[in-house]
């Protein structure tokens, strides 16, 4: 006898989920330092802490280039965001690592039938290069950088071409991320927006659909937003 499709209970279409990569998936902020004190160092300036640059990341590294030379009253020289680029591609990953819990989530949601992208401020081959050498980029259908296309985040077409790109829906698509940016961009975009805790754009402060302490949260939480 087959059952009858209505007594049974519907099951959940997974959706698309779109990623911030530094201070989502990635604790890149070492590396990103890193790059930002040798250029400062080599024009005489001070050294930036962590704690100070992280209020630099999140709108690619020409903004955090001029906001770390901002704060000594400088200008960026002609040749920094070369320098910066060079230094930052030679230590991608020296330090970088994703947060906890981020693979087995990814892993868990991919297996559920999720599509993944990466929607970053980072260039687009900064992020893949990343996204390789730490083993994550075989869970993405699509990495959107800064300079992937015309806009980037806050711009919510940032998300909606990227969405547009890989032949998925808007509807059951949200956006996850930890700052300001990717919030916008989602609002822009008429998407969810799940916030992480642990994130460099300071994630409490923020209004998202969502908040996550522990990425293993986020799974479950996806079902529920992308239906509505």
């Amino acid at each position: 006898m087959r059952p009858n499709p209505a007594e049974m209970p519907p099951s959940p279409i997974p959706g698309t989920l779109l990623f911030d990569l530094d201070g989502t998936l990635v604790d890149s902020l070492p590396d990103l330092t890193l790059a930002l004190n040798r250029v400062l160092a080599e024009t005489g300036l001070p050294p930036a802490s962590l704690d100070l640059s992280r209020r630099y990341v999140g709108d690619g590294a020409r903004m955090m280039l001029e906001r770390g030379f901002a704060a000594h009253g400088q200008a960026v020289p002609a040749d920094g965001l070369a320098r910066f680029l060079a230094v930052y591609e030679a230590n991608l990953t020296r330090e970088t690592r994703p947060f906890p819990g981020v693979v087995a989530a990814l892993a868990r949601l991919a297996e559920a039938g999720w599509r993944l992208a990466v929607c970053t401020n980072k260039t687009e081959r900064h992020s893949r290069m990343v996204l390789e050498a730490l083993g994550l980029a075989p869970f993405f259908s699509a990495v959107a950088g800064g300079d992937t296309w015309p806009e980037r985040k806050p711009d919510g077409r940032h998300l909606t071409r990227t969405l547009e790109r890989m032949g998925a829906p808007f509807a059951g698509a949200v956006m996850v991320g930890d700052g300001a940016n990717d919030l916008l961009a989602a609002r822009s975009a008429g998407l969810p927006c799940v916030i992480v805790a642990w994130g460099y754009g300071e994630p409490a402060a923020l209004h998202g659909d969502a908040l996550i302490e522990d990425m293993a949260a986020l799974p479950d939480l996806a079902v529920r937003l992308a239906a509505g």
